[in-house]
């Protein structure tokens, strides 16, 4: 039986949560009543009645046939909280927009998550258009400069990732331990991450832990289109970037002192 912390685990709200991150996963494909049921191991019956709650408390959403589920609107509103709240992307923003507007490229703040990078703030570049929100947007760490420049921080021993061979997400994903091993041990030498094409094709990634905690869990990225990278606007980014970081890691105690420590 599932414990945490010596208090046994509430099965309801275990597998409440389970639907919310299966539907939220699922993103513009909704899921089925049995497709649901299926995938989580519960009887059709009780799937049913929990999501007839859910969607009566606005947290999933069906269409006129009651037929199709989806993730609801109480799920923005409460992730919109989070960002709200959290003392640490309130401190970033202001630089964030300073970084953008100095190197007119995409600007991200990310947080580590298990093995995944999740993207809390982002300034997207004027110069190219991406189909897609980036916050609340999962990555597996291993993929890009954000994670990279994460895992860097921690004992090889104790990284948070999943056994291999990973997912590719493009040609240039590292795909085993022994890879991103030889690639994290740059990442230290130099003090920042390099993506090149590893998470996004076409895109290139520098990432930056942000080092107020021990191991950070919180890291910044400029990311630009490799096709228009030269080693002139690298050597600006990694400089203005460099800078934002410290001005970040500077202005974060002070606005997150009297927040709570969340673990």
């Amino acid at each position: 039986m599932s414990e945490t912390g010596g208090v046994r685990e509430v099965k309801s709200a275990a597998r409440t949560v389970e639907l919310l991150e299966l539907l939220a996963a699922r993103g513009d494909r909704p899921a089925r009543l049995r497709e649901l049921a299926d995938e989580l191991g519960v009887p059709r019956s009780s799937m049913y009645a929990l999501l007839q709650t859910l969607i009566d408390r606005g947290w999933v959403r069906t269409d006129a046939t009651g037929s199709l589920y989806g993730i609801g609107i109480r799920a923005l509103l409460t992730g919109t909280n989070y960002l709200d709240s959290d003392p640490r992307v309130r401190a970033a923003r202001p630089y964030l927009d300073e970084a953008s507007d100095a190197l007119g490229e995409t600007i991200h703040f990310a947080r580590l998550d298990g093995g995944d990078v999740v993207y809390l703030a982002t300034r997207e570049s004027h110069e190219y258009l991406r189909p897609f929100s980036r916050v609340g947007r999962r990555l597996p760490a291993y993929a890009g400069a954000l994670g990279k420049a994460l895992l860097a921080e921690r004992d090889e021993a104790r990284l948070p990732l999943p056994d291999g061979p990973w997912e590719r997400l493009t040609p240039n994903t590292h795909a085993d331990l022994a890879s991103l091993a030889a690639d994290l041990a740059r990442v230290r030498e130099r003090g920042y991450a390099i993506d090149r094409e590893e998470g996004v094709a076409g895109i290139t990634g520098f990432g930056f832990a942000l080092r107020y905690d021990s191991p950070a869990i919180d890291a910044i990225s400029c990311s630009v289109p490799t096709a228009r990278l030269t080693e002139e606007h690298e050597r600006r980014i990694v400089t203005v970037m460099r800078e934002i970081r410290g001005r970040i890691e500077a202005a974060t105690p002070g606005a997150a002192a009297s927040a709570p420590q969340w673990r």
